[in-house]
């Protein structure tokens, strides 16, 4: 009877947790930047809880949400201590990627995921604690108060930690065209320009101080390898060596704005960001590590 019981108790545990594992994912990503990273935060969560008394937890939601600090912050440091150096400039956090079609874009801000590129590249340059205060106050408004053991300050120390953060990030995140319609506009500019080989007109959509990210991974070399390219006349290059890539371009959501991905007979090859500010692409975002984008499950890549 009490194995029945036992074993009735954990199910109904599990379903109160999957009630909180979408709010989870969110915050971890925020956090990590990495959707395969984030997935294993919340599984850690999971596993915590089940080895704790749930009846004795009067807030599961903040509960559960502390306990992702927790792991997401160990994460940040072991990386911290991997990398001597920081992440470096080519670096590009994983896109959430989703067909066009799949939601209204007037609904599309509404979405848990829809936190920039733009941002989560600021994001990985803050310290671990900086960006765990940051993201659990700032974007999921936790209490200074239980934040603070998290990241083993005072409430004040970690009022001071975010208040850090957030002119970092302030200072830091590129301005954005918020209308989804305009951006599509520049990118289907952006697009056909590349498939024509049409340099002037590539010229003509890029800002002139356009900053080019491009992250393939450590493996990739020569002109496919990642790369920090500043300039219009330097980014309209790049696109014309790639301009076969444009016939199986797509329009997508990244990361809750229009965005490209490039996949031959299906098999993604890579995914473009951007940032666009007054008519013209300012920032682009390309992440075409095959390990990485080998890792992003269908519905991340608009299936």
């Amino acid at each position: 009877m009490n194995g029945t019981n036992g074993t009735n108790d954990t199910e109904l545990l599990a379903v109160r947790f999957e009630e909180h594992r979408g709010h989870l994912k969110a915050v971890a990503y925020r956090m990590l930047g990495s959707l395969a990273e984030a997935e294993d935060a919340v599984q850690e969560a999971w596993l915590k809880l089940s080895r704790t008394d749930a009846e004795a937890i009067d807030n599961l939601g903040g509960w559960l949400t502390t306990v992702v600090g927790r792991v997401c912050l160990d994460l940040l440091r072991s990386r911290t201590r991997r990398h001597e150096e920081p992440l470096d400039d080519t670096f590009v956090p994983d896109p959430v990627i989703r067909p066009l079609t799949q939601i209204d874009p007037e609904q599309e801000v509404l979405q848990a995921d829809s936190v920039g590129l733009a941002l989560l590249v600021v994001l990985e340059a803050l310290e671990p604690a900086e960006r765990i205060a940051f993201v659990l106050h700032d974007m999921f408004a936790v209490p200074f108060d239980d934040i603070a053991p998290i990241v083993e300050r005072s409430s004040a120390a970690t009022r001071q930690l975010a208040s850090r953060a957030r002119r970092r990030v302030k200072g830091a995140t590129p301005s954005s065209e918020p209308d989804l319609g305009r951006q599509r506009q520049v990118l289907d500019a952006f697009m056909a320009a590349a498939r024509a080989g049409d340099f002037e007109a590539l010229l003509a959509v890029l800002d002139p101080e356009v900053v080019l990210r491009a992250d393939s991974g450590p493996l990739v070399r020569g002109a496919a390898a990642s790369k920090l390219v500043r300039g219009a006349k330097p980014v309209a290059e790049q696109a014309l060596l790639f301009a076969q890539l444009a016939q199986y371009a797509q329009l997508v959501l990244v990361n809750g704005e229009i965005g490209v991905l490039h996949a031959p007979a299906g098999r993604p090859q890579s995914v473009m960001g951007v940032t666009v500010a007054d008519g013209r692409i300012t920032h682009m975002y390309i992440l075409a590590d095959p390990e990485r984008l080998g890792g992003l499950g269908p519905a991340d890549l608009g299936g």
